[in-house]
């Protein structure tokens, strides 16, 4: 058992730190206040290989796993610059076109990944069925060789940054006549395609979005791997991604949080000289806070390692636990700071209130806590299925 990470992981997590670092935690606040993105530190970091280090080589990427884009996540959170935009389209859409899409689509989009020219988002949660896929409204129907999508998806993160939407939607199998899902790949400027922005209270310079699909036109290689079998395979592919590097960022924030904490915890001091991190009641929550990130970025390890070794089952039970740890650790990180900082810690200059909508949103999505915790009755204690 090796906790060490390799020379090269170590090399890319010291890059990728004094990237986000350059940029920090007020560029990130400044885009999201400004209605703006944050497209510099984007095309950086693509410039600079970091975006596609899970992309194979042949694609132009870095030829890496989860675990290297894990550690994009983490660092540039930890410098105080979480981009969500990393799980949607490095890691879902990516992998899903990598795992199953036909030659012509990797050909045509992996390259865009790996040096980040092409942002996909992914749309899979609907008003009605949530993320429930059984349960999804969005239907394809063939209209000759083109398929026609209709419906409604919400929360999709991103949409007016992105080139194209990864569209979870229901087809009908001709053989059984029973529906099953696909994913489409939809351009953001395709006809019959309407967004309209939610106002979120999260401080974040990525949007999210309803969006509406009426009646829109694809051909038919738009559909993920040129099958309707391909699709169930497809959807469960990015999930144990999503999972792995939402909570890479969770863990990143809790870092961030804690770090800007205890420095101001060790340099404030009002009461006969000593720093205020002197005090138990002040060192003590910073302290369990850091144990609870520690432990919550071990099993992040865990899950990546497992996943980039081909053992899917087990990284979607280490990856659903890390995603739970990481949400509950960085929620509390972020908290734990401000109350450390009293009322500097409401304040914008200080940079830590300003996560709190966001870590707050890590214990709902992509999946809520309650959903994990009962994946893990059933499927790790045997216990009946509760819903």
């Amino acid at each position: 058992m090796n906790f060490d990470l390799t020379p090269e992981q170590d090399q890319l997590r010291d890059a990728v730190r004094a990237l986000g670092r350059r940029y920090g935690h007020s560029y990130f606040v400044g885009k999201a206040k400004s209605g703006g993105h944050t497209t510099e530190l984007w095309d950086e970091a693509g410039r600079l290989g970091y975006l596609g280090v899970n992309v194979p080589t042949e694609y132009g990427g870095g030829g890496g796993g989860l675990t290297e884009l894990a550690i994009v996540c983490e660092e540039l959170a930890a410098a105080g610059c979480p981009l969500l935009l990393l799980v949607v389209s490095p890691a879902i859409a990516a992998t899903v076109i990598h795992k199953h899409g036909t030659e012509e689509q990797r050909k045509r989009f992996l390259p865009g990944f790996a040096d980040g020219s092409l942002k996909v988002v992914f749309a899979i949660t609907e008003p009605e069925a949530g993320s429930n896929f059984h349960r999804l409204g969005t239907v394809a129907r063939r209209d000759g060789d083109d398929w026609l999508l209709s419906g409604r998806k919400c929360y999709i993160s991103g949409v007016d940054e992105a080139q194209y939407v990864l569209v979870v939607a229901r087809t009908e199998d001709s053989a059984t006549g029973k529906l099953k899902p696909a994913l489409f790949l939809v351009p953001t400027d395709a006809a019959g395609l309407t967004r309209s922005k939610l106002d979120m209270e999260i401080v974040s310079p990525e949007n999210q979005f309803l969006l509406y699909l009426d009646d829109v036109r694809l051909p038919a290689d738009a559909l993920v791997g040129g099958s309707l079998d391909a699709g169930l395979p497809a959807l469960f592919a990015g999930l144990n991604p999503e999972r792995i590097t939402v909570a890479a960022m969770g863990v990143g924030t809790g870092r961030y949080a804690i770090e800007r904490a205890t420095d101001y915890t060790a340099t404030r001091r009002v009461w006969g000289g000593r720093s205020i991190g002197a005090h138990q009641g002040v060192a003590h929550p910073l302290a369990h806070a850091a144990v609870q990130v520690e432990l919550a970025r071990l099993m992040i390890h865990k899950a990546a390692t497992l996943y980039d070794a081909g053992r899917d089952l087990e990284a979607g039970v280490a990856g659903n636990m890390a995603k739970y740890a990481a949400g509950e650790a960085a929620a509390l990180a972020v908290d734990t700071a401000v109350q450390a900082l009293g009322g500097a810690g409401m304040t914008t200059e200080y940079g830590v209130a300003t996560l709190l909508g966001a870590v707050r949103a890590g214990r709902i999505a992509p999946v809520s806590r309650e959903m994990i915790l009962n994946f893990v009755a059933q499927h790790v204690l045997g216990q009946e299925k509760s819903y």
